[in-house]
């Protein structure tokens, strides 16, 4: 279960759809109309419904339940129920007491948490249950778990009690400095409206106290079909399920006695605001400007065109902050502005950075100086036909894979149409507008948002920073004063520069197809070029216009010494700031503005890889970036400076950060010390010798006789090959055949203790690891996987259900093969300090039991129902191919061990488990790390 907030920190969320324009303002006549491939009506008791098949995943179906009910309709006694009520949903229903509900769907292959979840927001509460479609029975049970959802959950006063330890820790687990800060800002910037006092996590005073009389009584105030939907999507009988629903919903009563629902806002005051927050745990100085205005509607075709113009704008202000980041001496960390939905019925255009310590003014000034040249002078015909060719390609490449698209998709945009009244016209009325919107919009409808969205009243200044800062942050007259001297600059109007170069400054030399193999078991395709590079090629229609690649060679930064690695390991990143072929790197972006195309290079430990993806269209470009990646790096010392100053900036104070400092040592004891496996220090940073990172580049790149290739996507073999011999088959070859070296970088033997205090927050983190030599084996893979989920399972029942001490226990494994097969599985929580030994102990006893007797049988065959029903649309994906074809190339294993996975699988038993706990969980190797608050 999550929380939805509307804003965190210093940003406000932006969706990444119709929604981030959204008003809720009553419909009109010029309304879009909904997609008509879903069928939707409203009950006479007021509850609505929307249906639609859809075959992506193929035997799937998506039910979300939507209640137009959340904290913000919370009384003060009841501050934080909305989000309980939510966790009471799934702790006894009229169909499945208790905790069955998890049970139930489990043992039928659905997760909880991953697949079954629900989250809480100001103005709404969600539920959502994907479910395998092909059992007639389960669809039907899928239904009930909706109608219990809707009204029929028992709150039993015992479950209520042992829930408030969950939630609580689910409170706890968001203790720290950004919670902290926001406390004291929220009135402010949301104008001391009803939204500042109604955190959907509620107050502890509530939580810790409330009867169960009260939260019955937000039950039954909101909870109830005029102000509730069904979204069922998926691989279903339209018709059936209609019928199906009228039968399940019809009968649910409004209460007698209805209390409205009242509509809250954030008004706007004419007011100017300023605040600085600061925390000793905080890493930042940070600082925002926003100016809050009216929220623009989004109902009718000519407000559709409106939102194309602000996504423009986005894109193209987005772009000038990007560029003003990559210079050589950068005036702050990061920064950006963006118009974007607020809270409700305000957008907002916000400004922000991360400034540089001792630069606040100097940071603040870059970031107004932007917006008042947007405003001033406006945007340039270059920067709108980049954004325009980018906004079209975005929606012609979502018009092209319609029927591909997932349910999840279809849900959210249904979810969002019942909440906000966002419009879901689906994707065929939305390219015909983008066709027909965008030739008419012209720089005077871009340059008309800058002086409806940039204004001198309703603008907040938010600052916050670490404690040891406070003494010297400025007060408001004196970042008034700041901007406006920027106002009174005689600013120059931006200069767009664009190379008109090629991407390469030299043609390569073609190879040729020496050796062609076919796998006709996999469908995969092996060329071996005239260079030795090889190339496997998987053509699949899993999508309509979708390649993904990445070619990979053994070696990376083990092959240099310790006082070469800093230069080693962040050789891509120098040469990435400064660009690649005849491109800088902001002209590199202004150049794939209008392309669906892209790549990089890394250099991990064991590996040098160029990787991107692209459409079929722009198949030439993605590997004319690889060819330029492996043989036209540049280096820009000035913007490696900038680069470097950036982050060093970033790493201040670092140490305030509690979870930092306490990673930190887990990295240090786990992998004794390294610094090759430690996070960025200023000490790394100042070590980097940019001629020798490029020399290492040169070095890594220099020989693709070992490099293999991956591509997966839609594309025809034949089409691609001539360009996989030009631009692959062109690249240098020296065949020297090299290999990474083993460091011998593992976690220590025996058992360690090590325990943290850092912070102020009562709570405590607790991970621990076991660690050692692993038996590699597809076969043996698996019994650990299944080690690691039966233990989840049995842990979230002990820990959260049992003993109401964690709000979610993780547990997690890892396998590596080479240099040498070793294992690490971990597990962690967050709990109140007082309960940790507790808790461990709970840990510890459990293990035992796997390790005495196995795990209960029903838990293992919720594992392999889970995998069973996640692995079937998996591979119907190209990500899951893939990451399999790399990892398994990687590994060198057996590309067709998956042919033996559904047989390894059925040998997983509770004995075997047994086996693989006595064998890996033994405590031989174990480490046990704990993050205190200070004493």
């Amino acid at each position: 279960m999550t929380i939805h907030f509307r804003i965190t920190s210093l940003s406000i969320l932006v969706c990444a759809s119709l929604a981030a324009f959204a008003q809720t303002s009553s419909k009109h006549s010029t309304d879009l109309p909904l997609d008509p491939a879903v069928r939707t009506s409203t009950l006479p008791n007021g509850f609505t419904y929307y249906i639609r098949h859809n075959e992506e995943p193929k035997n799937r179906v998506i039910f979300y339940l939507a209640n137009k009910a959340g904290a913000i309709l919370e009384t003060d006694e009841q501050r934080g129920l909305a989000h309980f009520m939510e966790h009471m949903s799934f702790n006894g229903t009229t169909h499945f007491p208790k905790n069955e509900l998890v049970d139930y769907l489990q043992r039928s292959g659905v997760r909880f948490g991953a697949d079954l979840n629900a989250y809480t927001s100001f103005d709404e509460t969600v539920y959502q249950l994907p479910l395998p479609s092909d059992q007639p029975e389960l669809l039907q049970g899928g239904l009930q778990i909706m109608r219990d959802w809707a009204h029929e959950a028992i709150l039993d006063p015992v479950e209520i009690d042992k829930e408030r330890g969950v939630v609580l820790e689910e409170k706890r687990l968001r203790k720290g400095a950004a919670q902290r800060m926001r406390d004291v800002y929220f009135p402010l910037i949301l104008n001391h409206a009803r939204y500042a006092d109604r955190l959907p996590i509620g107050v502890d005073t509530v939580l810790n106290h409330f009867k169960p009389a009260t939260l019955k009584s937000f039950y039954q105030d909101w909870y109830r079909p005029d102000l509730q939907a069904l979204i069922v999507v998926g691989d279903i009988n339209v018709d059936e399920m209609e019928k199906s629903i009228k039968a399940k919903f019809s009968d649910l009563k409004n209460p007698v006695n209805e209390k409205i629902r009242t509509i809250y806002t954030v008004p706007l005051t004419g007011k100017n605001q300023f605040i600085t927050v600061t925390d000793p745990e905080n890493k930042n100085i940070a600082a925002e400007i926003l100016i809050k205005h009216p929220e623009e509607p989004l109902r009718s075709a000519a407000d559709y065109r409106n939102f194309i113009i602000r996504s423009l704008f986005n894109e193209m202000l987005a772009a000038r902050y990007a560029e003003l980041t990559r210079q050589a001496d950068p005036p702050y960390i990061n920064g950006g502005a963006t118009i974007m939905n607020f809270i409700n019925s305000l957008d907002v255009y916000s400004a922000n950075i991360t400034a540089r310590p001792g630069e606040l003014e100097k940071g603040m000034k870059a970031l107004w100086r932007e917006t008042i040249r947007a405003a001033r002078y406006g945007f340039t015909e270059p920067e709108l036909e980049r954004a325009k060719k980018n906004y079209l390609n975005l929606v012609e490449f979502s018009f092209k894979e319609r029927d591909k698209t997932v349910s999840n998709h279809f849900v959210n945009e249904y979810l969002q149409y019942f909440l906000k009244g966002t419009p879901a016209p689906g994707i065929a009325e939305e390219y015909r507008l983008t066709q027909m919107d965008l030739p008419t919009i012209t720089i005077k409808d871009i340059n008309a948002i800058c002086k409806t969205y940039i204004r001198p009243v309703d603008r907040d200044i938010l600052i916050t920073a670490p404690e040891k800062e406070k003494a010297g942050l400025p007060r408001q007259a004196t970042v008034e004063s700041w901007l406006a001297q920027v106002e009174g600059e005689s600013l120059k109007p931006y200069k767009d520069e664009m190379s008109k170069l090629p991407l390469l400054s030299h043609e390569p030399v073609a190879g040729k197809t020496v050796k062609e193999e076919s796998d006709e078991i996999l469908h995969t395709t092996t060329l071996t070029l005239s260079n030795g590079v090889k190339v496997l090629l998987m053509p699949t229609d899993f999508q309509n216009d979708q390649i993904m690649y990445s070619g990979f060679a053994p070696g990376g930064s083990s092959l240099y010494s310790d006082a070469d690695y800093p230069s080693a390991a962040y050789a891509t990143a120098v040469t990435g700031v400064a660009g690649v072929g005849n491109y800088t790197a902001s002209e590199l972006q202004k150049y794939l503005s209008d392309k669906q195309a892209g790549a990089g290079a890394e250099i991990s430990e064991h590996y040098q890889t160029v990787s991107g993806g692209c459409i079929m269209k722009d198949m030439e470009t993605a590997l004319q970036l690889a060819y330029a990646y492996f043989t036209e790096p540049r280096i820009d010392k000035p913007l490696f400076d900038g680069f470097v100053r950036r982050n060093k900036a970033s790493l201040a104070n670092m140490a305030n950060d509690p979870n930092v400092v306490f990673a930190d040592s887990a990295n240090a004891i786990w992998n004794q010390g390294s610094m090759r496996r430690s996070g960025p220090t200023v000490a790394k940073l100042d070590q980097i010798n940019p001629e020798r990172a490029l020399e290492i580049y040169k070095e890594r790149f220099a020989d693709a006789s070992n490099f293999t290739f991956v591509f997966v996507g839609s594309f025809k073999i034949d089409e691609v090959k001539p360009l996989l011999e030009k631009y692959l088959g062109g690249l240098p070859s020296t065949h020297k055949a090299e290999n990474y070296k083993d460091l011998g970088i593992y976690p220590p033997e025996g058992r360690i203790e090590k325990t943290i205090y850092k912070g102020a927050a009562s709570k405590a983190t607790v991970r621990l690891a076991f660690s050692g030599k692993f038996d590699y084996s597809p076969a043996e893979k698996i019994q650990l996987e299944a080690l690691q989920e039966v233990l989840q399972i049995r842990l979230i029942e002990r820990l959260r259900e049992d003993e109401s001490g964690v709000y979610s226990p993780g547990v997690g494994q890892m396998v590596t093969k080479d240099p040498d097969p070793r294992y690490m599985f971990t597990i962690s929580f967050g709990c109140a300090p007082q309960n940790v030994d507790k808790l461990v102990a709970s840990v510890q006893d459990e293990i035992n039991k796997l390790k005495i007797s196995g795990p209960p049988q029903i838990n293992v065959d919720k594992y392999k129902a889970e995998d069973k029903r996640s692995r079937e649309t998996a591979l119907k994906t190209n990500i899951w191919w893939f990451d399999y074809l790399v990892t398994t190339l990687q590994n060198q294993d057996d590309l067709h061990e998956l042919t033996t996975y559904d047989s390894d699988l059925s040998k997983v038993s509770p004995a075997s488990l047994k086996a693989m706990a006595d064998k890996y969980l033994s405590g031989e190797n174990f480490i046990e790390m704990v993050l205190l608050p200070e004493k």
